[in-house]
């Protein structure tokens, strides 16, 4: 079942029997094709893009394609100095900035995988990555300790403008540096391998090959996501996501790639400005993320030559509603995607263009649905089932993982020889028109007082009451310790949702308790920190006061800070030495502190202070100190 999706208009599903693109043959002029896909491989796109674009901008500088291919080629011949070709793994160890980049795109061009590692995580994890992949090679900055026995290597080394004497080195340009002669390769080379968590605790690496990368951006640009020329493209995600392979793809369109740091992320404000600033009409960006840039985005009432590209987790009714106005007002347009990186990030597209329920679209092009019930039967309109996804753009497998990959990725039921179909473990309920609306996973279900419950299923009620933006349930203890439905939400009145519920679901569905937040906490890739919310809810007590000689907080300042804390975090007794984030705080968190400082002192505290100054009595001092001098 395949997809087409038109530009701000809903998509309609083609003939499932639609014959699939004739194989390249051997010595195809596109320079190495995805063979059985008919999408060119991205290092021939890359090639012929003019060299005098932009390519990369990172830290105010400018890369060219000239520049970014000489760089990308000099790195390539270094990789095959020390015999790195195709299905080698190379890990990059880098953060994100025009390093990165060349270093992803010389991989590719040796024919090589490259697996990233961001140098942020905790150095246990990156051993346990670069030991579980079997990585080939290890590079970094210089400034990362690479917490491994493997070959490691510094990028300033490998991008060294000069020729080694290697089996490449003859393919030179007039400046002599090694030409941009990509390695060929076919459709099931290997392109990289991205690790995500594990149901066992174990992360597991997803293998994908050349081919079905280069037909995600194909598929891309067919559905309109990726349009016209001249695009500029935030790099939002941390590359160990899949989310940010979807980022730089589009460099081999010949679109720019701008690179967002660390500190301009987490923070709304800066986020904004950076939009307008760089001109950005692209940024990929996670629901918990976008509800409090949105607000930002369109104070000002004026349009922007900006896509949202909005995926990584559901996006709520209310969330849903703002991006569909926005869309319609010609403020922005933002597109709902999803996909299990199993099947090459994005699986489905859907314009947020109208109002109603969220949903995902309808499958793109690259992959076929089948949306089964529990006896594996096909599930028709209106009804529920788990989402399979077959065709070219399925991945390879799970790294070293023979027995998973069998479970997860099985033989296709349309008998093709050698086709496989991936379970993604997505419940999923399919409408008359052909759109999928996502419900949750298979797998999320409880036991309360002997009944099976599916805990999405309260979660999409909740988020169909008055005022609810977001909303998430857990099996927790209640106050005597016994085993109870806990609700969290943002917005919403707890009694009208506890008896709207009481309407339409059984009695051992309703929760026990419904806990107002102001924010959900995140994981690193933006979505929402289920293990963050408390498992027994004890209410707070009062902050303590401030009061000479019991070393509570002194001063107006600290009297703010400790209050703010108290509200956001829902702490009782704060001290001036406590620590925000020891106390549970986190970036959203941090976002809403500073948000409320804002407001009540009229002051331009940026995010980046709350992680500076992360002790109640230093943060107060900082603060003291820009009111001083904003009033100088």
């Amino acid at each position: 079942m395949t997809a087409v999706l038109p530009e701000r208009s809903a998509v309609a599903l083609a003939d499932p029997a639609a014959p699939r693109p004739e194989p390249h043959p051997a010595g195809c002029p596109c320079g190495g094709c995805a063979a059985g896909t008919g999408a060119a491989d991205l290092m021939a796109r890359l090639a012929a893009v003019p060299g005098g674009r932009t390519a990369v901008v990172a830290d105010g500088l400018e890369l060219t394609f000239d520049e970014l291919r000489a760089g990308a080629a000099v790195f390539a011949a270094r990789l095959a100095g020390l015999g790195v070709g195709p299905e080698s793994v190379v890990a990059l160890c880098l953060p994100r900035g025009a390093g990165l980049v060349t270093a992803i795109v010389g991989t590719l061009t040796a024919g090589a995988a490259y697996l990233p590692v961001d140098p942020a995580l905790p150095a246990e994890r990156r051993a346990y990555l670069l030991e579980d992949s079997g990585a080939d090679l290890v590079v970094t900055d210089g400034t990362t300790e690479p917490a491994t026995t493997a070959r490691t290597a510094a990028l300033a080394d490998l991008t060294a403008d000069r020729t080694d004497r290697t089996d490449r080195a003859d393919r030179t340009d007039r400046a002599g540096r090694p030409g941009f002669a990509p390695v060929p390769v076919t459709a099931d080379t290997l392109a990289y391998v991205i690790y995500t968590s594990g149901s066992t605790g174990r992360p597991k690496g997803v293998e994908i090959g050349r081919g079905a990368v280069s037909l995600l951006l194909r598929e891309l640009e067919e559905a309109g996501v990726a349009a016209g020329e001249g695009r500029r493209v935030g790099w939002n995600a941390s590359p160990s996501f899949d989310a940010s392979v979807q980022q730089w793809v589009r460099l081999c369109r010949g679109d720019t790639l701008v690179m967002i740091d660390e500190e301009t992320r987490r923070d709304p404000a800066l986020l904004a400005a950076f939009v307008d600033e760089q001109a950005l009409t692209d940024l990929d960006i996670t629901p918990s993320h976008a509800d409090p840039l949105l607000g930002l985005l369109t104070a000002d009432g004026g349009p922007r030559p900006l896509t949202l590209l909005v995926g990584g987790e559901a996006i709520s009714p209310s969330l849903w509603d703002r991006l569909a106005a926005a869309h319609r007002s010609g403020l922005l347009r933002a597109v709902n995607l999803y996909g299990p990186t199993e099947c090459t990030v994005d699986a489905t597209a859907a314009w947020v263009d109208g109002p109603g329920e969220p949903h995902l679209g309808t499958v793109l092009p690259g992959l076929r649905m089948l949306l089964l019930d529990e006896r594996l039967a096909p599930v028709g309109p209106g009804g529920t089932g788990e989402l399979h996804l077959a065709g070219p753009r399925v991945g390879r497998g799970y790294r070293r993982r023979p027995a998973l990959t069998a479970e997860r990725f099985v033989a296709d039921p349309s008998g093709v020889p050698g086709a496989r179909v991936y379970r993604t473990g997505d419940r999923c309920r399919l409408l008359p028109d052909g759109r999928l609306v996502y419900l949750g996973r298979a797998d999320g279900q409880v036991k309360v007082r002997g009944h099976r419950v599916e805990l999405p299923e309260i979660e999409a009620a909740l988020t169909r009451a008055d005022g609810v933006a977001e909303a998430a349930v857990i099996l927790g203890e209640d106050a005597g310790g016994e085993p109870a439905l806990i609700a969290y939400h943002r917005g919403g009145d707890a009694r009208e949702m506890r008896a709207r519920l009481a309407r339409t679901l059984p009695s051992y569905m309703v929760p026990s308790a419904f806990v107002a937040v102001d924010r959900f906490a995140t994981t690193p890739s933006g979505k929402l920190d289920r293990s963050a919310l408390p498992a027994r809810v004890q209410a707070p007590a009062a902050p303590r006061a401030a009061a000479d000689g019991d070393g509570g907080p002194r001063g107006r300042a600290e009297e703010l800070i400790a209050r703010v804390w108290g509200q956001v975090l829902g702490a009782g007794s704060i001290g001036p030495d406590d620590n925000f984030f020891k106390l549970g705080g986190h970036s959203l968190l941090a976002i809403k502190l500073v948000s409320r400082v804002r407001a009540e002192l009229s002051l331009a505290l940026p995010v980046k202070a709350v992680y500076a100054h992360p002790r109640l009595r230093d943060l107060a001092a900082h603060i003291e100190e820009l009111t001083a001098a904003r009033d100088a």
